[in-house]
């Protein structure tokens, strides 16, 4: 582990150099808002308020102790705070924005139909295994997709395999939401039409990260399922037509709940494509069937359109 070899006191920051070659700056407010006893021990939420300093608070003494730590005598309040070496380098926002970053996710294709058994996992290797669970978890985070085989087939038998990640999210569809065909539909799931591939309920303001779908019995012809790497098609735009690609990024596009049996009529704005701060994909919000109306402005809709 680097240590702190050497301290450069700046106009609005400490600038730490280390063992390894390596260099930080540490923000004077930053430094303060983060000292340990800013924190209630047991709960460990933040109990400073910083509008209790000033902008011009600065370290009146600073040294590193003889633990290799730092000790900081502040210019107001008459504060001390202790910061441990190695918790200063992992929390370093220096190196961490001067790392390149390396995006988590696995993009595929068509090619995967051909290779389904990379996303395949049992589901007695789930359910009994520590390792079956991280492989099912990694499937979900890198890939995005997983298919569990010889699941129970007992309604709400899905449930105990959820669980396993975390609980359940309700919506007034209720939990689990049963596919079948009925008369007079309120939503074309409860229809024999193909679906388009699609993101369910758009027009949450949050909606539902990771679905499962659970196929009990199957007595009709047709039927079969078909996936879409929706980050895939968002990087292909990305690369290939980013005019398109910008306007599905910054152009909030209106999805409404169209359902007759509902009193209320749900709306939300959203952007087809969202992304983290470090620029990776973060969110796709798109569905043919309930998007709405557009009313952007006059010269985006020609650019849209």
């Amino acid at each position: 582990m680097a240590n702190i070899s050497k301290i450069e006191k700046n106009s609005s920051y400490l600038k730490v150099l280390w063992s390894d070659g390596e260099e930080s700056k540490f923000n004077y407010m930053w430094l303060r808002d983060n000292c340990s006893t800013a924190h209630d021990k047991d709960s460990r939420h933040r109990m400073f308020n910083i509008l209790d300093v000033s902008p011009e608070i600065n370290p009146k003494n600073f040294n590193v102790n003889k633990d290799g730590n730092l000790e900081i005598e502040w210019s107001e309040d008459n504060h001390k705070s202790l910061y441990e070496s190695k918790w200063l380098r992992d929390n370093c926002y220096t190196l961490k924005n001067n790392k390149k970053y390396m995006s988590p996710y696995e993009l595929w294709d068509c090619s995967l139909e051909k290779n389904l058994e990379t996303v395949i996992i049992s589901h007695k290797e789930i359910m009994e295994t520590d390792k079956g669970l991280i492989k099912w978890l990694e499937l979900l985070h890198h890939k995005g997709i997983a298919i569990i085989k010889d699941a129970p087939t007992s309604k709400k038998s899905a449930l105990p395999v959820l669980n396993k990640i975390s609980h359940t999210r309700e919506t007034f569809f209720k939990t689990p939401f049963e596919v079948i065909n009925i008369p007079k539909p309120n939503n074309s799931a409860y229809t024999a039409h193909a679906l388009r591939n699609h993101m369910d309920l758009p027009w949450f303001e949050n909606p539902p990260g990771y679905q499962f779908l659970h196929c009990l019995i199957n007595s009709a012809k047709g039927g079969d399922s078909s996936a879409v790497d929706a980050f895939a098609v968002a990087d292909y735009l990305r690369k290939n037509e980013k005019d398109v690609f910008d306007i599905l990024v910054n152009t909030p596009l209106k999805f409404r709940d169209k359902d007759y049996t509902q009193e209320a009529i749900r709306s939300v704005y959203g952007t087809a494509i969202s992304l983290t701060k470090d620029g990776d994909y973060n969110d796709i919000r798109y569905s043919i069937a309930t998007l709405d109306i557009l009313d952007c402005h006059p010269d985006l809709m020609e650019k849209s359109l």
